[in-house]
Formats: C-alpha cells, structure tokens, sequence
C-alpha cells in the first residue's frame, strides 16, 4: 500500500511556498506589461494573378481584424466568409482559387 511521506515534504511545501511568494512579488513589484497595440483594419492583403490560360485571373484575399489576434475575417473578390480563418486556412483558399495546371512536355 501506499504510505505517504510526512517529514521531507513539510519541508519541500514551505520552501516551495516561500518560492511561489518570492516569485510573486517579484512580479508585483516590477514594471506592469506592455499591452498590444491596436491592430489596423486591414491586417493583410494578398493579391494574386494568373496568366497561365491568355487571360488574366485575378484574386484579391483581404484580412481584417477580427476579435482574435491570430484569425481574421477574410473578404474575397468582395464577398465576406462567414466564419473568422487563421493564416494557414486562408492560404489554403488561396491555392484553391486557382485550378491546377496539367504538366506540359518542354520542347
């Protein structure tokens, strides 16, 4: 069965609450944090052209601020996705937007 230790650990908790207290006063004491910034409106914009088929294709991802740092509401061509996306959906879409090129023998 399991016995729990009594006379190390008295001593181990009141160091460790000494420690936690010296920590915490430490961190009272000094300097308060640098808060961020408020970010822009428009936090990124990617545009990207395709001039593989004669015509041009043209996309345009606008990312906004959203209510969370790492995500933004993204706007595509105008329209506004319903859900907020981080960077890596967002490049996904990107490479979604344009259709795949068949691989063409060089001459």
């Amino acid at each position: 069965m399991y016995r729990k230790r009594t006379s190390g650990s008295r001593k181990f908790n009141a160091r460790m609450a000494r420690a936690r207290a010296a920590k915490e006063k430490i961190r009272l004491e000094g300097p308060s944090p640098d808060y961020p910034v408020k970010l822009p409106q428009v936090r990124r914009r990617v545009i990207v052209e395709d001039y593989d088929f004669g015509e041009t294709v043209r996309h345009e991802f606008v990312l906004e601020r959203s209510n969370r740092t790492d995500c933004y509401r993204v706007i595509v061509d105008g329209v506004t996705i319903p859900s907020r996306m981080g960077w890596a959906k967002t490049l996904e879409m990107v490479r979604k937007a344009f259709v795949r090129v068949a691989a063409a023998p060089f001459k």
